[in-house]
Parts: C-alpha cells; structure tokens; sequence
C-alpha cells in the first residue's frame, strides 16, 4: 500500500478546510485444477486418517471451507447458496486474507478468476478493477460507492469476506456495472466477548495496525463491534500513503426484526502516480529505473469518507421477511495530479505534453431500499420471490483545471523541473480540460426475482427490473469548445438533462446430474448510467447497456472438499465511454465492446492441511463499434489482459510434535495489456511468485510473506500515457492475536 506527505503547497484556503477538517475522522471513533481434484481424490484416505485428530489450526480450516458452498451471499439478496446459483460467484474468506497478508482489497482479488486491476480512468492511487475485461464496481455490505469512477481505496478493516459476482447485475443493482460486482462483506456483532489485533511491518516503510472488540451492549439481544485500522508507508517510488478507519456498528435482536447501524468513518492520503513508466515504442520505457517517477513530485491525493448505514431485517413470518436499507455517503477528494492522456510521450529522448490537473469533489449520496423477500410453495415447488424498489439520490459537485507542465529534458533519467504549485498555471480552455459542475442524479427502480427450487435437483432464476434514471449536469462557468452529446454548446447555468427508463432482465437454470456435477446456464442484461465525475466532458448521455450469456458446469468432490467451477461466456456492451486522443486533445468517445472467454476456478482441501485455490481465465475482448473512430473497431479495450493465471496453496504441519506451522506460496499470471483503443502501447505479460511462512496457535500467529519472490520487473496495469509499476521484491510480517 502506499502513503502520502502533505504537501507544503497546494488548492488554497478551500483545501485547508478539508484537511483540517479530516482530523474528526479519527476523533469520532482448467488443466491445473482437474489435476488438483485428482490429487485430492487421491489424498482422501490420508485426509481421512488426517481428521481423527486434526490440529486446531486444521480445524478451523476445515470449517471454513466446508461451509463455503452453502454460503449465501450477501450480494445475492435471496439468501440462496451458492451451489444453486446459476452464475459464477466466488467468495474469498478472511482466513485466505490473512495468510497472504493482504491488507488492501487490491491485494486479495487475484483469489477470483477474471479480475484484473485496470481499465479507463486508473489514476494510479484508487481501486479501479476489471471483471471479463469490463469495468466493475465496489460495494460494501451490499450499497455502492457513489461516484463510479471516482474511485476509494479500500482496505479489509473488519472485514469478513469478498464476494466477487460475474456479469451484469441485472435486477439486483440497478445502474449496474458490466463485468460484475466486487461485493465487501463486513464482520457482525457478536454478543461473546471478544477482542484482537493484528501489527504488520515492511518494505518501503510499511506499518498497519488493525484491532477489533466485540461482545454484548448490556441490554438484551444487543451487541456492539468496533473494527479500527491505522496504516502508514513510505511507498515504493515514494508513492507514500496514509489510512486512518474506525467503524463502530451495533445490532439489535428484538422482536422479529435485526436491526443492524455501522458508521463506517476513513481519512485516506495517497500519492497519485498516473504515468508510472512512459511509453516508447510500444512498451514502458527500456533502461530506465522502476524507481524513477514522471509525475509531478507534490501531487497528492486527499479523501475524506464517511457513510452511517442501517438496515432492519424483520421475519414476519415464515413465509415473508421485509428488509429495510438505508445508506447515507459523505466522500470529498482534493487531489493534485497528472492528466493521464497519451499526448504525453516521449519524443527525441525527452519526455512531452505532460499536464496537471487539480480536482475537488464533494459527493453526497442516499441509497434506499426496501425488499420484501417472500418464501412459499406451489405443489412441491419451493419459491424465493425478492420483490423490491430502490430510490437512490447522487449530488456530485466537481472543480477540475488543468496547466500545462514543462517537459522532462532526459526521458531515462527523469527529473520533473516543477518544484512548486505556485509556478503553474492552470487554465480552462479548449485545450485544458477543466470544468466546474453541480451534477444530479435521482434513479428509482422496482424488481422481482424468483428463486424457484422445481425439484431439489432442478433450479430455476428469473428477474426483471424497471429503472427510472433522472440525470442533470449543470455548468457554473462555460468553456470555450465543450460540446454536448447533442451537438450544443455547454453553457453556465445551463442544464443539460436526460431521462431514462430502461428494463434490466435475468433468467438461469442450474440441473444437479449427479451429486458432484451441477450444469448451468444464464442470461442477463443490465443498463448503466454514462453519469459520473470523468465522464462529462460532452454533456449527459443515454446510458450504456451490457448482455452476458453463461454456461458452465458446478463440480464439488469429497464431501464439497474440492469445489470446482467452470464457465464459458460472451458480454457485449453498448454505449461506452471510453478516453482517446484527437488531434492531440483527450476527449470522451462512446464504442461498443464484447468479451468471449472461458474460465475455471479451483477451492480445493486436498487434505486436511494442504489447501489449494487456482484461476485461470482466457479472455477475448475487442471493440465491436466505434462511429468516431472506425479504425479501433477489432482491437482490444484498454486494460482487458487475453489471460489470467492464480494459484495459492498453503500447508500446516508439526515440528517434533508442535502443530501450528504452516508455509504457502503462490504465482500471478498475466498476459500481454494494451493501453487504450488504439493498442499502440501496451505491458508485457509478467508471471510473480510469492511465498509466505507461519505459525499458528489458537490465540496469535506470526507470518512472514514475501511478494515478487524473484524480484521481476512487471507491471500492474496498462494505462493512457504509461504503464503502472509492480514492487519489487518485498518483505511484510504480520503479528496477529485474538482474545
């Protein structure tokens, strides 16, 4: 993770309120994973000589894997398991987080299959992530982070699980995003007492510390939780970062209803580093040290976040339960960093068209639903019918101007000659992008979706979802050559609105034909609201849609030991806003893209202390449809990698009779990534190993993790101007207790 300086310099007065006044934050309290199942079948003796008497640490392994299958997630909203889904939905479990000492949710995603950090607008300092080569979105606990482009980044304080969901959201979310939803699952109350904390150190200046207390309140059926996480790093190339968190939640059992209210409050500083390595010649630049930065070097990013959420689960009976959710969003970024456009380059050994930019968001954001979640029978069939409306209201204001920077005279040995914010100049004119916008959202939508259990065999999804979506864009100043969708001038004080009302739709079937072989198949279709901080250059337009279709067969061998699941698929969308350059001035363009693939993912106990978790996705996406720039029609969307290969195994074993030791390792592949439309630039596939060993008692552990094992040079993402750098080879140790 990384970690911010404050800058000496930087927006003024308006800045200096909000960063004074963040201080309240901490105030306020395929081939590989048949093999796999193979070797288990293999190991079931073993295993079965294992479990007479298993170590504690085995245990609770063993547990948490066994329930997984049966798990409902969150993300669902029907309380259905995930062995009678007909989709692929994958679930990575906190004991998985902590042994690769993941701290961040950048850290843990490479557990599901398809995902990739990247895509337009990666900034270099925010989550940004890639599910079947199309943009995903973040929620927590079920609600949406507001702005969808202006990212947050996101750590694992207090958090249980991460449900990764593959495909258009159809009737569930809404304005949903295409390739699927990242959903953060956070720990409950709990009414034992108990409490725990957790000190990680390491490279380049790492230090988290993460604690947490639980137990009854005092008054009946009410508990209370309190999860805090305060994290700092020098950063590599000094990418320097802050993360101060507190969250405290209550829940309440009284009656029939589950009242559950968490205040989810976070103060985050980071360093953006939207240019990484500058392209040349079609890859990052050769010769030049990964430690070198293009970027200006007093560029910070500051977010300020703070979100109360209450829900009331209420069983009326046993046949209906009435959810209530209600969410309120807080978040304000005031950042300094570089245009990421690829006007920047280098050109006779120096590096050219850089720019800064300097943005303020505030963005306020209420989200309500009510779902009313009916369970009853006709005959012998078994039903889950999710009824639902949603109303959710956005207010995003948003200040952005952009100056020109001088250039960089050595491209191999960078030294950005900007020293100090008051020697630039920023300006708002046709050729720096700026703006000054009040934009406003209300969406209001009603949906159904139907579990319907035919047989305990046969499992039949349906849904649908009617969407109104009300969008506004009101400029304060009027910039000379901003254009509308329409044609027509941008003008201060002017609204430019549209009106929406689209219908989303779902429909699956998932057969058991045998106890260890579920076959699958679905259809979705989902609308997404072109309405958000990066992508209003040209006005409000209709929103983009997107349409998966999916089949795939659901394998679980040993007793649900070794879980299985294999897909292949085909997502296209319609109505996208995607980034290029024209005539050397970044603007928004609107292509259709689709994505055909094949995936595989492997949960496996071979016994039980050897756990095995592997990915593997190809992946085929190119741009369908592009009316302003015809030639980027058959090239590749940017950040979408052709494939993507994960694996982590790790193993517990005794030393002269003292059970609790354990070792892991596992490998991150990814194949060759261009960095827009036009696939003139790109990063080369890269493959990193990492290992970790521990131990482990009842009460605390220690582990040792150490990331890029072989010290490669790679890269995480491919973005506009450059490519985002990897870490080297990096050491983290994790001290852990629980009491």
């Amino acid at each position: 993770m990384g970690i911010l300086i404050r800058p000496t310099t930087g927006l003024g007065a308006l800045r200096e309120r909000r960063t004074a006044r963040s201080r309240w934050l901490l105030t306020a309290s395929a081939g590989a994973c048949l093999l796999a199942a193979g070797a288990a079948q293999a190991a079931e003796t073993a295993a079965d000589a294992d479990a007479a008497a298993p170590s504690a640490v085995s245990e609770v392994v063993v547990e948490a894997r066994q329930s997984a299958i049966d798990l409902p997630p969150v993300a669902d909203k029907t309380g259905t398991a995930i062995q009678d889904l007909p989709g692929s939905v994958q679930v990575i479990p906190r004991e998985v987080l902590i042994e690769q000492g993941a701290v961040m949710l950048r850290d843990s995603l490479a557990n599901a299959s398809g995902v990739n950090v990247g895509g337009q607008d990666t900034k270099g300092f925010y989550d940004h992530f890639l599910i079947r080569g199309l943009n995903a979105q973040v929620f927590e606990d079920g609600f949406s982070d507001g702005d969808q482009l202006g990212g947050l980044s996101h750590s694992l304080n207090g958090v249980e699980r991460i449900e990764v969901v593959e495909g258009p959201g159809s009737a569930l979310f809404g304005s949903g995003p295409p390739g699927g939803t990242i959903n953060i699952v956070h720990s409950a109350p709990s009414a034992d007492f108990h409490f725990g904390a957790s000190l990680q150190g390491g490279s380049f200046g790492t230090v988290v510390n993460s604690d947490y207390v639980t137990g009854a309140a005092g008054a009946a059926g009410l508990n209370y939780r309190i999860d805090a996480t305060f994290a700092r790093a020098d950063g590599f190339r000094s990418l320097k970062s802050e993360d101060e968190e507190v969250r405290p939640a209550l829940e309440w059992r009284v009656g029939g209803h589950t009242i559950d209210f968490a205040l989810d409050l976070r103060h985050i500083e980071e360093v953006p580093d939207s240019y990484g390595i500058i392209y040349f010649d079609g890859s990052p630049l050769k010769g030049v040290s990964l430690d070198a930065k293009y970027s200006t070097p007093f560029d910070f990013a500051h977010t300020d976040f703070a979100r109360p959420t209450l829900t009331d689960s209420w069983k009326v009976s046993d046949v209906l339960t009435v959810n209530n959710r209600l969410s309120y969003l807080y978040r304000t970024l005031d950042s300094l960093g570089n245009g990421d456009s690829t006007s920047t380059k280098v050109s006779v050994g120096e590096v050219i068209g850089r720019q800064a930019r300097q943005q303020s968001d505030t963005d306020n954001d209420l989200d309500y639903q009510v779902e009313p979640v009916w369970r009853f029978s006709t005959g012998s069939v078994r039903h889950t019918l999710l009824t639902g409306f949603e109303y959710q209201h956005q207010a995003l204001d948003t200040q952005r101007t952009t100056a020109d920077l001088p250039n960089i005279p050595d491209a191999l040995a960078p030294v950005p000659p900007e020293t100090s914010i008051a020697g630039l100049t920023f300006l708002c004119d046709a050729k720096h992008s700026c703006d000054d916008d009040r934009l406003r959202a209300d969406y209001y939508g009603l949906y159904v979706t139907d579990q319907i259990d035919i047989t305990d065999r046969l499992k039949v999804r349906a849904g649908v979802r009617q969407d109104w979506f009300d969008t506004a864009l009101t400029p304060l100043i009027s910039v000379p050559g901003r254009f509308g969708a329409d044609g027509k001038p941008l003008l201060a004080g002017v609204t430019d609105a549209h009106h929406d009302a689209p219908v989303s739709w779902n429909a699956g079937a998932l057969y058991k034909i045998a106890p260890w072989a579920s076959p699958y198949v679905g259809v979705s279709q989902s609308h997404l609201v072109n309405f958000n901080s990066e992508n209003t250059q040209n006005g409000v337009g209709a929103p983009e849609s997107a349409l998966q279709y999916e089949g795939g067969i659901k394998f679980a061998f040993l007793h649900d030991r070794v879980v299985l699941n294999t897909a292949v698929f085909s997502v296209s969308r319609d109505n996208v806003a995607a980034a290029t350059t024209v005539n050397g001035l970044e603007t928004v363009v609107f292509d259709s893209q689709r994505t055909r693939g094949e995936e595989a993912s492997l949960d496996a106990l071979i016994t039980q202390n050897w756990r095995l978790l592997a990915n593997l996705t190809f992946q085929d996406a190119v741009i369908t449809d592009n009316p302003q720039g015809i030639t980027s029609v058959g090239r590749h969307p940017q950040g979408a990698p052709a494939s993507l290969a994960n694996l982590w195994t790790s193993y517990d074993f005794a030393i002269g009779g003292v059970a609790g030791f354990r070792v892991g390792g596992g490998i991150n592949y990814q194949s060759k990534t261009y960095s827009d439309i036009t696939n003139v630039n790109a990063i080369p596939a890269s493959t990193i190993v990492n290992a970790m060993v521990g131990y482990e008692t009842p009460r605390w552990g220690l582990d040792v993790n150490v990331r890029n094992l072989t010290n490669q040079r790679y890269f995480i993402a491919a973005n506009a101007a450059g490519a985002l750098v990897g870490e080297p080879v990096s050491a983290l140790v994790t001290l852990h207790a629980n009491f």
